[in-house]
């Protein structure tokens, strides 16, 4: 997945200082759980309900991000099983001086619809 101009981003927040380390990059563990939301995202408006993450892989840090950093989360939903979601979700950053972005890393996760006592169910097929 490559974000095309026209795609908006499902999160989209300022790297603060709480999320770096001592020499003001963003700690990886961050920027995994907004990706982690931003695919939560895609995958309940699909399940039209609760969801929850099962597995993520292939993240691979390209870039570091800084402080005060836009960071933008992309997410495109690739495949429905009959209970579960994968989703491609991107991360990029753009200084807050400029509108060049780079992407920072991706990263595949699945996520698992479920019922009202937590057991997975059936998503809905198109």
């Amino acid at each position: 997945m490559t974000t095309g101009a026209g795609q908006e981003p499902v999160i989209r927040i300022i790297a603060m200082p709480a999320d770096a380390n001592a020499e003001g990059d963003i700690f990886g563990g961050w920027l995994m759980s907004l990706m982690d939301m931003g695919a939560g995202l895609v995958a309940a408006r699909k399940a039209g309900g609760r969801v929850a993450t099962v597995a993520m892989d292939g993240m691979q840090f390209h870039l570091p991000v800084k402080v005060g950093d836009e960071v933008s989360v992309f997410g495109v939903l690739e495949r429905v099983g009959r209970t579960s979601m994968t989703i491609a979700i991107e991360a990029w950053r753009r200084s807050r001086y400029s509108e060049e972005r780079f992407k920072v890393t991706e990263a595949r996760f699945t996520f698992v619809a479920l019922d009202e006592n937590g057991r997975p169910r059936p998503v809905e097929q198109e």
